[in-house]
């Protein structure tokens, strides 16, 4: 399990405070804003259309005062915002119950509202009627709290053709929130698709199209959507996208995507939150052996990123006490430091003391390694195991060069020694070298390198 705070979305919710949302606009008070406002579009209503359109007026006009409706819409807030704050499956599905049963109830309390907006909307035959039909049909969405209706309002605005352009991006982000809302998934990509074709970037609407996909089961396409979200954001890019990429990649157990999606997070956002989420991720979804788990927990700890026992007891097993005694009995104290592992575990004790108790022959032994790895007849093993025993004491400059010598060695272990030579450079600050050296690196340490490649870039920036 990834042990990290995910960040899902809840349902959006949008308050439509639009100017042509207004309880009823009569035709001569249409007339005089036109004279106000030359770009406001001229509305001329059919005759066939004018009595159930001033029907429609005048019963939503009354309703809005009306004691039942007040306590009706009262009921449905208090029901929706319940529904909102509620937390768990089950909670949230009875909430929803209740906030579904409240809609119902204020619905049947303005039915016959609803039955004389929903003749103006069969009696509106022109543009400019079915333009006004959506803005009763809003207005009574309003009233009601009636999301679908909210919804079929300004779908009637937008077909009618009436509203601006630069308006109908707008307008149609607003349907797809409500449909977003209502759950049709399909009809929120379309009008969020539309509305981006218009130009319109405000709230999150790229996020929101990703999400009317993953809600739909639609994974793959929607991680393309996201992705291409956060790449035109840039540096700007939303955290919580981000990490909604992460969560929904590990679900679908599609590996390449959450390690893409894990260091995205952590060059942007580099908290020691974020790294042990990263970390987890690419831990949880590869198949590492003790060596490669030995150089991604080095990066846990260069950020300080631990976040529970297990943590401890896997770096100590991958460096192994006996092999790098120096390297184990760090982490064993940090573990008892941080109150994560506890000194009278036996398994600690007994890690502690067989580290303690290698040391100093280990150190006694690094003269004649660093010299036979140094040796024109050295082999790349040996070399290597220099390099590794240098860093696993800190010290970096040794390591670094003998993880060369080992490179120009036939037989190489190249990833894993590229793995360890650029954790080297990014020891001793040469964080240019350091990425070079991590974007060679192939095969299954390829995420263990890239996420080794951000944190080098991290250090080499400036600080903020």
């Amino acid at each position: 399990m990834v042990r990290a705070k995910f960040f899902a979305r809840t349902a959006l919710g949008l308050a439509l405070a639009m100017g042509v949302a207004a309880g009823g606009v009569s035709a001569p008070a249409m007339a005089k804003e036109k004279e106000k406002k030359a770009e406001a579009p001229k509305i001329t209503l059919s005759k066939g259309f004018m009595p159930a359109y001033q029907a429609a007026k005048t019963a939503l006009d009354a309703a809005a005062k009306r004691p039942d409706v007040v306590a009706g819409r009262e009921a449905a807030t208090a029901a929706e915002n319940a529904y909102r704050s509620a937390q768990g499956k089950a909670a949230r599905d009875t909430a929803r119950a209740k906030y579904d049963a409240a809609i119902a109830a204020l619905g049947t309390v303005v039915a016959a509202e609803n039955q004389a907006v929903e003749n103006a909307f069969t009696a509106a035959t022109t543009p400019d009627d079915k333009f006004v039909a959506g803005q009763l049909g809003l207005t009574l969405g309003q009233l009601s709290l009636d999301k679908k209706m909210q919804r079929r309002g300004l779908q009637s605005m937008v077909d009618s053709g009436k509203v601006a352009a630069a308006d109908a991006a707008k307008f149609n982000y607003y349907i797809g929130g409500l449909a977003f809302d209502s759950r049709d998934y399909a009809g929120a990509r379309a009008a969020f698709q539309a509305a981006i074709a218009g130009g319109y970037t405000e709230g999150g609407i790229d996020g929101l199209l990703a999400d009317s996909y993953f809600n739909d089961n639609q994974v793959a396409e929607g991680l393309k959507v996201l992705n291409a979200a956060i790449a035109k954001r840039g540096a700007a890019a939303p955290e919580d996208w981000i990490r909604k990429g992460i969560v929904v990649s590990y679900k679908a157990k599609l590996a390449p995507e959450a390690v893409a999606f894990s260091n995205k997070l952590v060059e942007g956002y580099p908290s020691k939150d974020n790294w042990a989420l990263a970390i987890a991720v690419i831990r949880d979804m590869s198949q590492f052996q003790n060596q490669e788990q030995l150089d991604l927990m080095r990066l846990m700890d260069r950020t300080g990123s631990w976040s529970e026992a297990r943590d401890y007891f896997e770096y100590i097993q991958a460096a192994d006490p006996r092999r790098l005694p120096a390297e184990a009995l760090k982490v064993i104290d940090l573990g008892i430091a941080s109150g994560k592992l506890q000194a009278s575990d036996v398994s600690v004790s007994d890690a502690r003391n067989i580290a303690s108790g290698r040391i100093a022959a280990d150190k006694a032994s690094l003269v004649g390694l660093e010299r036979d790895a140094r040796a024109a007849s050295g082999s790349a093993a040996t070399a290597m195991a220099g390099g590794d025993a240098f860093l696993s004491y800190g010290d970096a400059a040794k390591a670094e060069a003998l993880y060369q010598i080992a490179l120009s060695k036939p037989g190489v272990d190249a990833p894993r020694v590229l793995t360890r030579l650029g954790i080297a450079q990014t020891d001793l600050g040469k964080t240019a070298e350091a990425q070079a050296t991590f974007a060679k690196v192939t095969g299954l340490r390829a995420p263990i390198a890239a996420l080794w490649s951000a944190y080098a870039k991290s250090k080499a920036a400036p600080a903020q």
